[in-house]
């Protein structure tokens, strides 16, 4: 790839990186990580490690290493005194239609003062700070505890190429790992004047479905009242526009409890919904997090304008609280009817953790040190991370990819939005703060 000068290393890689195109479709159909892959794997060559490459499937590359950390003694490590922390991204992007894009999704364009890219914020920035803070910190002495450095495949598709299949079949390079941090935290937003950082700790729980209706075949003159297509967008609407009740969790209880003070609120008079929509930009995420989505997201029915089709599909991408699959499934099926079948195409599960213990402190007391006076609130992912995978090994994973953002950029919109792009300057400030943990905790 090209060197600019003009850029910081942190942005050159993400601008890099971009421009392997990891389009991920879902469904094990992808343009392949392997090229990415390799990329990261030279970068962490150069450092002196020793990566290692896993292909759960053609084309679908992960790459991990080990890194060393300080110990005073040797036997410190063996005795479990600071457990390894997993620093992991993936490689994998959502579909872009260049149709719609203001540049070249994938071309890694400088403009503005930002790099423009599918990627640019899922999740590619955070994959080139994890380089630069990883290239820092082995350059100071290395890090405070072991690492192991993940950049996995597929996350796109709920990890079955990637995270799930390297935990279930690769358990042993994440040995001595007790925690995790990875993507979609510790970024700002501006609340009542103020910036706040979301610290995320904790995800809701993901259900892709599918619904089928089945009809009769005909000629479309007919009058056909066993229409597929006619059912399936009954459901379709039904489960679309059905209104989830609010669920708030201790996250969500102790996130509206500092928004309720920052924003000089009542909560019990204004209501959860209110106080999160005057949050601006970051309603975006918070709104979605005190109750279950159902979002339809793709259909597909018939051959020609003149056949009515005997079968018809829609997916529907459920987010639930954690714990709430199979009571949200059966209310699905009551919702949509016996008429449509309901197919799960892949669930896992939801995590929360306390805002508390040494690597939370740690995570709040690095962010104020490279931005003090801003205040760090805990918050529930609505959507899913790779930690869903590691947590099946018990380690307990966070969001901490820091980003110093602008009031005026709407920061949840870019994430499998059109325009994607993060500023450069945020780039540099999460290098410097993870770096900073790094060779801290």
């Amino acid at each position: 790839m090209a060197f600019d000068a003009a850029l910081s290393d942190t942005a050159r890689i993400a601008r890099d990186l971009i421009r392997f195109d990891t389009t991920n479709y879902g469904e094990g159909r992808s343009n392949g990580e392997t090229e990415a892959a390799h990329y990261v794997e030279a970068e962490l060559r150069d450092m002196g490690l020793d990566p290692v490459l896993i292909d759960a499937a053609p084309g679908r590359t992960s790459v991990i290493a080990r890194v060393e950390g300080r110990y005073e003694h040797p036997v410190d490590r063996s005795r479990g005194e600071r457990p390894a922390l997993v620093v992991h991204g993936h490689l994998d992007v959502v579909p872009a239609d260049p149709a719609n894009w203001s540049v070249d999704p994938f071309a890694g364009e400088i403009r503005d003062g930002m790099l423009w890219g599918r990627g640019a914020v899922d999740m590619k920035n955070m994959d080139a700070m994890i380089l630069t803070a990883l290239r820092q910190t082995i350059a100071a002495g290395g890090p405070n505890r072991d690492l192991v450095v993940a950049f996995f495949s597929d996350e796109e598709n709920g990890g079955v190429f990637g995270s799930h299949h390297i935990v279930s079949e690769h358990p042993h390079l994440f040995a001595g790992a007790t925690e995790a941090i990875s993507e979609v935290g510790g970024y700002s937003a501006e609340i009542a004047g103020r910036r706040a950082y979301l610290l995320q700790t904790g995800e809701k729980a993901l259900v892709w479905i599918k619904l089928v209706a089945r009809g009769t075949a005909a000629h479309g003159s007919r009058v056909i009242r066993d229409n597929a297509v006619t059912k399936l967008a009954e459901a379709v609407v039904a489960l679309g526009r059905h209104e989830w009740p609010l669920h708030l969790t201790d996250t969500t209880r102790h996130l509206l409890a500092e928004l309720s003070r920052l924003l000089g609120t009542d909560p019990d008079k204004v209501g959860p919904d209110e106080v999160l929509l005057r949050t601006g930009t970051a309603a975006g995420f918070l709104t979605a997090t005190v109750r279950t989505t159902s979002n339809p997201t793709l259909l597909q029915a018939g051959y020609k304008h003149n056949v009515i089709p005997d079968r018809a599909e829609a997916l529907i991408d459920i987010r639930t609280m954690p714990g709430e699959e199979d009571a949200v499934l059966a209310e699905v099926r009551a919702i949509v009817g016996d008429e449509i079948e309901v197919v799960v195409m892949h669930r896992d599960l939801g995590l929360e953790t306390p805002f508390s213990g040494a690597l939370v402190d740690e995570m709040v007391a690095t962010l104020q040190r490279h931005d003090p006076g801003a205040e760090v609130l805990p918050y529930l992912l609505s959507g899913g991370t790779d930690n869903k995978a590691l947590s099946l090994l018990g380690i307990t994973g966070y969001g901490f990819a820091p980003l110093k953002l602008t009031p005026e950029l709407n920061f949840p919109a870019m994430f499998h939005g059109v325009d994607e792009r993060v500023p450069l300057d945020a780039l540099d400030f999460g290098h410097a703060a993870l770096a900073d943990l790094l060779g801290r905790y």
